[in-house]
């Protein structure tokens, strides 16, 4: 499951965290293997782009579906076995994902072949989240308050601080921005964190709760929600500066969440959680998948029904189950 993978990893990271820059394209010293089975490994995130679905998982494995996940393809030539955790595209062709050694991976045919742009040999530093707010400036963010950033369209990228001078260690768990450009990461102890200037400098944001939230998105109404451990979920309706608990119905964390044409808010996480809201993320309705399966995010496919993506790779899910 998600959660697992990344805590595994984040128990892992001892090494410091230097300043780096590369210069030149990274060598590749391992590939992705094609496996037959890579719909049914662990999936940790998809981009819906147009008509395509482009997911990363464990093994380095990403995958794309042109037919709502009816069936997916394997992606060609990924430069790594790494876990890859986070996706995001530019458009419909140029698209970014991270993960596990600070891996960093550009694709410009829409996810069909990757090139590896950064990555750290020597640790197990793994990055959570990416957003670019043009096409030229973005950043990635993961443990211990780990951000990388990239000036020139993702081709080379430098570590640096978070909030200068600051000395939170946090682990920033994703990356997410509004319709006016605002950059949002959810992060450890109810902390998060807002860049009103396309990323170029945070401010904190302490919320009621004291634990860990996991993800956000901004609602197609330009409120913001957030979500994370034992069920908890908050809204705000004035940009990040107040948050109200959501009504979950559950104390399963919840990993991942999309919001459907309609206005539909689901949510989904551990042991077949999965969430719906039709009010806004005010509150929501609770359900449990009898598989009890772990799940890391969700997409839409229909007007009843999802994908879930996680433990078990890529699964359908009716409203009615």
């Amino acid at each position: 499951m998600k959660w697992n993978m990344l805590i595994a990893a984040l128990f892992g990271v001892f090494s410091a965290l230097a300043p780096q820059i590369h210069a030149q394209a990274v060598e590749p010293y391992e590939y992705a293997n094609p496996s037959s089975m890579a719909t049914k490994a662990l999936i940790l995130d998809v981009a819906e782009i147009g008509d395509r679905l482009v997911a990363v998982g464990e093994f380095g494995h990403i995958i794309y579906s042109d037919d709502s996940g009816e069936s997916w393809v394997q992606a060609q030539n990924v430069p790594t076995r790494n876990t890859i955790t986070a996706i995001t595209f530019l458009d419909e062709k140029t698209g970014f994902a991270v993960g596990h050694d600070a891996t960093i991976l550009k694709t410009v045919d829409g996810g069909e072949s990757w090139s590896l742009k950064y990555i750290e040999r020597r640790g197990e530093n793994p990055l959570f989240g990416i957003q670019f707010a043009s096409a030229t400036f973005g950043l990635a963010v993961g443990a211990f308050s780990t951000v990388m950033e990239t000036k020139d369209g993702g081709e080379t990228w430098a570590q640096r601080p978070l909030i200068k001078d600051a000395y939170d260690d946090y682990h920033l768990n994703g990356l997410f921005t509004d319709a006016a450009g605002s950059l949002y990461i959810p992060a450890e102890f109810g902390m998060i964190y807002k860049s009103k200037d396309g990323g170029r400098t945070f401010a904190g944001i302490q919320t009621a709760y004291e634990g860990s939230f996991w993800g956000g998105m901004a609602l197609t109404n330009n409120n913001l929600l957030i979500w994370g451990m034992r069920g908890n979920a908050y809204v705000s309706r004035d940009g990040g500066r107040s948050w109200v608990r959501s009504e979950t119905n559950t104390d399963r964390s919840i990993s991942g969440g999309t919001q459907l044409a309609d206005g539909t808010i689901v949510l989904t996480g551990l042991s077949g959680l999965v969430l719906v809201s039709k009010d806004n993320g005010r509150t929501f309705d609770a359900s449990v998948r009898s598989d009890r399966l772990s799940f890391a995010t969700v997409s839409s496919k229909s007007d009843n029904e999802v994908l879930l993506y996680g433990d078990p790779g890529v699964l359908p899910h009716t409203f009615s189950n």
